[in-house]
């Protein structure tokens, strides 16, 4: 009989233990896959890919048990020899190599040159290779930035007493309502992909008070531009008690700045890598959405052409105008008009024509929706009556009003746009693992 008592010790190494041993000329193993091969002749440098980077192996004829005839980009290896300091090296040592262990071997060469500093393939065939190309320490490190963004997320609404959630994904009406909803049958009834844990986040709120989700969504639409997905991955809050839906934004500017200072401390490597600067969150300016619009269209002559939303081209306007005047690089756009947002959006009393909600814009692009919701279950029904609306469906959600919930709000933040802003990236393809859109639903 035997027993396991936790995770079990190995021999092998990682970056990080290796770069902490300071006694010179220790014997060491290793694994990793083999990122790129350099021969030289009687010399070879051997690149190994590991999960915290790159480790540069010496091969030498006559002095590694191994024929490196038998080594190719991909294989998978454990070695052994001797830890060098070296300047020179990536992260600053290398392995003379005494021997290699072969664990696997590729079936193919490599389809395309994953080794090179940046790839130089079209964004379809890096989507198409997505498995392999995600391999390029540069491609996989923008995930790894996106990983630090959603534990800065994380361990921030943690420490403010959030409660994190799991909610369904598959539902029998939309969040949301419109046409942008996957319909399915769910064993012979009708059903939907969630658009957002809307609903969920409202009445978890009765229990919990704050409650939080980093989970996908779903959206049906026929969009086919370089910022819209039809599944994406939001970061979502709700929290109950507040005093208006100033507490939202200033929950998210606390969020956001966590985030930043989670990068800048433990990913300060793939920041480097990429070249990224992160932005200013200390001070996010405010402003109206009709005092936005106003504004960008003064200054950069832009004849305002909807007055009920916001065209891309004027959140790119009116992120300039506040980088520009105020040197930031998010913006707040607040009291959207009521006919644009969702019935459960908590209209402004003193102009209900405006709704108590933002938009968060970050270096020209929406990255958040949040704002305060109604919590008074008469009003939540004279509005859907107001809309039009019917209350199929909503049976369980409408409960928790009737049974009474405190003032509330929220938001959710798409986290692959954050990522495409963040990173500077022009398409938010780059910035997600395998993305789904109109044409796309492999890999």
């Amino acid at each position: 009989m035997e027993f396991l008592s936790g995770v079990m010790e190995k021999e092998t190494l990682e970056l990080r233990e290796l770069q902490q041993i300071e006694e010179k000329g220790k014997t060491v193993k290793v694994n990793g896959a083999v990122h790129t091969i350099r021969d030289m002749g009687n010399i070879a440098f051997i690149i190994l890919r590991k999960r915290e980077g790159l480790l540069q192996c010496v091969y030498e004829e006559g002095v590694t048990a191994f024929s490196l005839r038998e080594l190719k980009e991909g294989s998978a290896i454990e070695a052994e020899g001797i830890l060098v300091h070296n300047g020179k090296a990536p992260g600053g040592i290398e392995i003379r190599l005494e021997a290699i262990t072969l664990l696997s071997q590729p079936a193919e060469p490599m389809p395309i040159p994953i080794a090179k500093w940046k790839l130089n393939t079209s964004l379809e065939t890096n989507l198409n290779l997505r498995p392999i190309s995600l391999r390029n320490i540069r491609e996989r490190a923008k995930f790894k930035i996106q990983e630090g963004i959603v534990r800065g997320f994380r361990d921030f609404l943690y420490e403010q007493g959030f409660t994190e959630i799991h909610t369904p994904k598959i539902g029998s009406k939309g969040a949301e309502g419109g046409a942008n909803i996957f319909k399915l049958d769910y064993f012979h009834r009708p059903a939907v992909l969630a658009q957002s844990p809307q609903f969920y986040k409202q009445m978890m709120v009765g229990v919990f008070d704050r409650v939080f989700e980093t989970a996908p969504v779903f959206r049906a639409e026929k969009h086919n531009t370089k910022r819209h997905l039809n599944e994406y991955t939001s970061l979502d809050f709700e929290m109950g008690y507040i005093d208006g839906f100033e507490d939202v934004m200033a929950m998210e500017t606390g969020a956001l700045q966590r985030i930043m200072e989670v990068l800048k401390q433990q990913y300060s490597g793939e920041l480097e890598l990429l070249k990224v600067k992160l932005p200013d969150t200390g001070r996010i300016p405010v402003v109206r959405f009709d005092e936005a619009k106003r504004l960008a269209s003064a200054k950069y002559i832009r004849p305002i052409r909807n007055p009920y939303d916001l065209e891309p081209e004027e959140e790119i306007l009116i992120s300039r105008y506040f980088q520009e005047e105020y040197g930031a690089d998010f913006v707040f756009v607040t009291h959207y008009p009521s006919k644009k947002r969702p019935f459960y959006a908590m209209d402004d009393p003193a102009d209900p024509v405006f709704t108590l909600s933002f938009d968060c814009l970050f270096r020209g692009m929406e990255i958040t929706t949040g704002g305060q919701r109604i919590h008074d279950y008469q009003a939540l029904l004279d509005k859907i009556a107001r809309r039009g609306m019917t209350t199929e469906g909503m049976d369980s959600y409408l409960s928790a009003f009737k049974h009474g919930m405190p003032p509330h709000g929220g938001l959710g933040i798409g986290l692959e746009r954050l990522t495409m802003k963040l990173l500077g990236e022009d398409n938010v393809r780059e910035t997600t693992l395998f993305p789904r859109d109109l044409s796309r639903l492999e890999p």
